[in-house]
């Protein structure tokens, strides 16, 4: 919950592994060798007789000369039968299973791929388990912001889910280094921001909005920008981007401290939520903000670390699950038992079940991943699913930023929709879901406008649809 307002992100990183073998097998060998036989034909130990000498003089008798041909005259033996099909099958099957075997002794052992990355599956593609996770969290957000479900929260803590995936991919990246992959964040988030800001501020002001030295956290939100009540509704759920800069600058050093002991640094990481709501709580100024938000979600920062660094898949699932119970069991009957206390039970008001409920949640959806290994490959069947889970996932800064506008603009223009007879007797416009039909319309229009910004700030060619 942030200063004077209420309640993404995502993050994208991969791996990919190559393996190459082969294997060459030549033999070369002779026939019978070639010599000269002294004896044309004869044993090897016998002198050839060239018959008794004549005198000089006397003549000589010769025998007729055979011819080449008839010396060496083919003659046939007698003819081998033709070996039968079943015989031939054998043959064959047994020079097959020659060559496979000598194949395999010659063939060098293959080299093992390294693990997929959190963003990636087998085979390089992308891990639709993590994009789909993140899909459905925006989804959440659009549909509270529309019809303010206290319960909303419970159902799916989507804050605390896209906090989880987003350290999960900071991780991932930390194996750069550090400076690099910082800057590389905040180029990644704040032009978009800035897009999106400089036209709110401009409105604000047109409205009578003056702004004072507090406007520089319009440039690096590290506190709540300021604003006006007349945009409020717009500004106010900047407080999740505030908290995601925070996490991206001290990651370098949560990880390391995380390194060290990952299952205590886990525990301890619900500790200062504790504190604040018991013992000191912060002031209620952008500080104070900052303060509680982060401690807020630091447990589900590092469990996306833990997924990452494979912690969760060393522990035993039943203690884990176990232990995730236990936090959703404290975090929901605090909330219910606080109800007077807070005026409700939705959990983005109530700072200490929030942090409980969402570190139960979020444990167990990264077990989930760990333990069985999902991918979520079947989306792959649905197209236009697998589609829209895609661009949600390449425009979710631009869907967060643009959707509370989306929802206060569809308001004037269900209103227009009263002075069409045709539609004031067909359509249902004094349905919230009519509403929220429109303002998806409207964040899709703001997609196609506007998401162009996220390619230019993540140094891609600009598109209208990734």
């Amino acid at each position: 919950m942030s200063w004077g307002a209420e309640q993404q992100g995502q993050g994208h990183d991969g791996g990919y592994g190559y393996g190459h073998g082969s294997g060459y097998d030549g033999g070369h060998g002779q026939g019978p060798a070639y010599g000269y036989d002294p004896g044309y034909g004869l044993p090897y130990d016998r002198t050839p007789s060239y018959g008794q000498p004549t005198a000089y003089g006397q003549a000589v008798s010769y025998e007729e000369p055979v011819s080449y041909e008839e010396q060496w005259q083919y003659v046939p033996g007698p003819e081998e039968p033709a070996p039968t099909k079943a015989e031939a099958e054998a043959e064959a099957e047994a020079e097959a299973e020659a060559v496979t075997t000598e194949a395999a002794a010659t063939e060098p052992p293959p080299v093992p791929s390294p693990p997929p990355s959190p963003e990636k599956g087998a085979g390089g593609a992308r891990d639709r388990y993590f994009d789909a996770l993140r899909a459905v969290a925006l989804v959440r957000v659009v549909t509270y912001h529309t019809f303010g479900w206290a319960w909303a929260g419970l159902v799916f803590p989507s804050m605390g889910v896209m906090f989880a995936l987003a350290g999960t991919l900071m991780a991932k990246s930390l194996e750069r280094p550090a400076i690099g992959v910082v800057r590389s964040r905040m180029r990644r988030l704040l032009p978009p921001f800035w897009f999106w800001g400089l036209l709110v501020v401009l409105a604000m002001m047109i409205h009578g909005w003056m702004p004072g030295w507090q406007i520089v956290f319009w440039i690096v939100p590290v506190g709540d920008p300021p604003g006006d009540q007349w945009g409020a509704q717009a500004w106010e759920i900047l407080w999740y981007l505030r908290t995601y800069l925070w996490f991206v600058l001290l990651s370098p050093l949560l990880l390391k401290i995380f390194r060290r002991a990952p299952v205590p640094a886990l525990l301890v990481s619900l500790v200062p939520i504790v504190v604040f709501q018991y013992g000191w709580q912060p002031p209620y100024d952008r500080f104070g903000s900052a303060l509680t938000d982060l401690a807020t979600y630091l447990f589900c920062w590092l469990a996306g670390f833990a997924h990452r660094e494979g912690v969760l898949r060393r522990l035993r699932p039943s203690a884990v699950v176990l232990a995730s119970l236990a936090a959703l069991a404290y975090g929901g009957w605090y909330a219910l038992a606080h109800r007077s206390e807070f005026g409700t039970y939705d959990l983005d008001e109530i700072p200490l079940a929030q942090a409980f409920w969402s570190a139960g949640f979020v444990t167990l959806l990264m077990c989930f991943k760990a333990y069985h290994d999902v991918d979520f490959a079947w989306l792959a069947r649905f197209e236009r699913l697998d589609r829209v889970v895609t661009v949600f996932n390449a425009r979710a800064v631009t869907i967060y930023l643009w959707h509370e506008i989306a929802l206060v603009l569809a308001v004037p223009l269900i209103d227009q929709f009263w002075k069409v007879p045709a539609f004031e007797k067909w359509l249902p416009l004094e349905s919230q879901w009519f509403m929220f039909a429109v303002g998806w319309v409207l964040i899709w229009i703001a997609i196609l406008l506007f998401g162009w910004v996220e390619d230019l700030a993540a140094r891609k060619r600009p598109r209208l649809l990734p």
